[in-house]
């Protein structure tokens, strides 16, 4: 069997990106996925200014995902029951960026687009229905075993985008360190319009409240996210029964019927780092090497940002036009990125919207209106919140 420059398992956002790159660099690579389609996944939604415009200036990938999406150019913090408390506009950082403006599309959007690009690249394969069952490597190459033997693909290098469970991380037993919150996340979606009833509401509101906290999120086809924190002593089944889940949203806003709800998820939320994102010949990448809470969107931005960064790395290295050594300065980059930013503000924005005591709640909105206020300060929060000043990127 030949061997390829590169196998990636998952063809996710991260996967797929690190993908590209390859493509596009006349390297060869088999992209190991374990459905038989790209999953329409309701996971990651929101694309920050910095992703949109690293995938549009490498790929033009942001364009046709924007005719896709809907463009969010503020984001809003409320405390329930009290209306506003501050609201940015992307606009403020309209000279540091092509994108001033989150994007609301659904991941697997970007997923199709990339996969649409690779058809012109024969020399990047995807490879569907391949469950990657176990991966070895030794001095010249590394391997990734499918189906429990039923095929072997083989490179210089394994790039590990396949999720939180990365089989390359856990057979590298590389420690993936962190915790998991108490309360599970309680995502639902409904077309109800709250500007209707909120009319001062943006379609990215993060909603304070100590006793629950919420999210409204607004996304294409007409349709309302809201995500909710669960307790910790509630049963899986009383959370996502009609009775409990109406209840939730008519805290938000008690319409008098009931909500229609097209879509409902419960899920466990993370806080975890690996210790190393490389050994060997084996590089993880996205989830398989950082896990967090979603708010903030920082997830799925980062683990395409680890991918543009790996790839300016892997690149040279798989030509000859660098040393190996080289991508153990990816790994301490991205990993101290998501130490200082993705972990840091994602615990952070979590812990400002659930502050029971008078203190906390008062210095999380003295925050935001000393933000609000000054635009040297604005230009600041806005760019952490689009994800530029973890790329290194100043006003």
């Amino acid at each position: 069997m030949s061997m390829n420059d590169a196998v990636i398992i998952g063809a996710g956002p991260a996967g797929l990106v690190c993908a590209m790159h390859l493509a596009k660099a006349g390297l060869t690579a088999k992209v190991l996925e374990t459905e038989a389609e790209i999953p329409k996944t309701l996971r990651g939604s929101t694309f920050h200014p910095s992703s949109l415009d690293l995938l549009e200036s490498a790929f033009g990938a942001a364009k046709p995902l924007i005719d896709q999406g809907l463009v969010a150019p503020t984001v809003q913090y409320r405390r329930h029951g009290e209306g506003k408390i501050a609201e940015f506009d992307f606009a403020d950082i309209k000279d540091l960026t092509d994108h001033p403006y989150r994007l609301q599309a659904e991941q697997y959007k970007l997923c199709y687009i990339l996969r649409d690009l690779l058809d012109a690249h024969p020399n990047v394969e995807i490879v569907y229905n391949a469950t990657a069952t176990a991966v070895r490597q030794d001095a010249g190459s590394a391997t990734v075993v499918i189906n429990d033997g039923e095929a072997e693909y083989t490179g210089a290098y394994v790039v590990g985008a396949d999720g939180a469970n990365s089989i390359v991380r856990r057979t590298l037993d590389i420690p993936f360190d962190g915790f998991t919150w108490a309360e599970r996340f309680l995502v639902t979606s409904t077309p109800f319009d709250f500007t209707g009833v909120f009319p001062d509401l943006s379609s990215v509101s993060y909603v304070a409240d100590p006793e629950e906290w919420y999210f409204l999120l607004q996304i294409p086809d007409g349709l309302w996210r809201v995500m909710f924190p669960t307790r910790a002593d509630e049963d899986d089944d009383d959370i996502l029964s009609d009775a409990r889940v109406q209840a939730r949203l008519a805290r938000v806003h008690d319409k008098g019927s009931p909500y229609e709800v097209v879509h409902k998820t419960l899920y466990n939320v993370h806080q975890r780092v690996a210790d190393t994102y490389r050994v060997g010949r084996m590089i993880l990448t996205g989830d398989a090497a950082h896990i967090n809470n979603p708010l903030g969107g920082m997830g799925m931005n980062g683990g395409i940002h680890d991918s543009f960064n790996l790839a300016e790395k892997l690149v040279p290295v798989l030509k000859g036009e660098a040393s190996p050594d080289l991508l153990d300065r990816y790994s301490e980059e991205r990993h101290g990125v998501a130490m200082e930013y993705v972990q840091k503000f994602s615990i952070q924005n979590k812990k400002d919207l659930e502050a029971a005591t008078a203190a906390d709640r008062d210095g999380f909105e003295t925050r935001l209106h000393e933000a609000a206020n000054d635009l040297a300060a604005r230009r600041q929060l806005l760019l952490r919140l689009s994800m530029w000043s973890s790329l290194g990127k100043t006003a």
